[in-house]
């Protein structure tokens, strides 16, 4: 016989052929159910409630991978699903009530409760059942690059006007960056090089450095620095990234720094997804 895949409609499908009892009672909303019960609370006193999960066919299909033994990765790939992270479990001796609150709750908090994690997929045979949760690559669209830079430099504004700690560094607050043409046109150019040849290190492939890349667009600068980033899917990620490194949240931070600019790109077939530039200035 073959396995019953976990999806509601499969399982009504399944009980109009199959005597009841040979099936399990529960259903893939149970299982849903019981990992959104753990992420809608704190589970271990630290973590703090998360938004549900959205069922996601082809994680389905990953988990059905899991449960023939491929690893997460692999059966991510087999099922067409490209995930910027992801966990996995499987749980043996599931009760016919399909309830793992209890079990998932003790043992699996922190990594069910990740925010970060936004869709999951489902594959049961007899009492035991395959998760598999994971984040979705969802990157800005090319035609948002505009209102995407804006919103990094407004978010790195609204860290500037608060007086803050890079790691052992103190940082008083510092004036608003300017959005500058030149700059972004720098940062565009070097987020969409990382993305073609998928690297990313403040040394171009050409050997060059941020201050040489910047001196080359024609822009006269007294300062200038870059942070660099990838595999982030959003302007407030990026920035919320920045500002947990102390090295990226001292440029952040940095008074002497006037103007900025930001670029992004993306390449579907990397890994990493998406790379983020950001290049700060002030001008001699």
């Amino acid at each position: 016989m073959t396995e019953p895949r976990a999806t509601c409609h499969t399982a009504r499908a399944l009980l109009l052929v199959l005597p009841a009892l040979l099936a399990p009672t529960w259903t893939c909303a149970d299982v849903i159910g019981s990992v959104n019960s753990v992420r809608s609370g704190s589970c271990d006193g630290r973590h703090v409630p998360a938004a549900p999960l959205r069922a996601n066919a082809r994680l389905d299909e990953a988990a059905h991978r899991l449960s023939q033994g491929k690893e997460l990765r692999v059966a991510l790939q087999l099922a067409g699903y490209h995930a910027v992270s992801s966990f996995a479990v499987s749980i043996s001796n599931v009760p016919e009530s399909g309830d793992m609150q209890r079990t998932l709750a003790q043992q699996f908090c922190s990594q069910v409760s990740n925010p970060a994690l936004r869709e999951i997929g489902t594959w049961r045979s007899g009492s035991q059942v395959w998760i598999a949760l994971a984040e979705p690559f969802a990157p800005p669209a090319p035609r948002d690059q505009a209102a995407v830079s804006r919103r990094v430099v407004a978010l790195t504004n609204e860290a500037r006007a608060h007086a803050r700690r890079c790691g052992a560094s103190a940082y008083t607050a510092a004036a608003p960056l300017a959005l500058e043409d030149t700059l972004s046109r720098v940062a565009r150019d070097y987020a969409h090089d990382m993305a073609r040849f998928a690297y990313m290190d403040h040394t171009g492939r050409d050997g060059s450095s941020p201050a040489e890349r910047i001196t080359r667009s024609g822009y006269r600068w007294s300062q200038v620095g870059e942070n660099l980033a990838s595999g982030v899917m959003s302007a407030e990620d990026v920035v919320a990234g920045w500002l947990a490194s102390p090295e990226h949240c001292a440029n952040l931070m940095d008074p002497r720094y006037r103007e900025a600019g930001v670029g992004f790109a993306v390449n579907a077939h990397d890994e990493r997804g998406v790379y983020w530039a950001m290049e700060f200035g002030t001008r001699r």
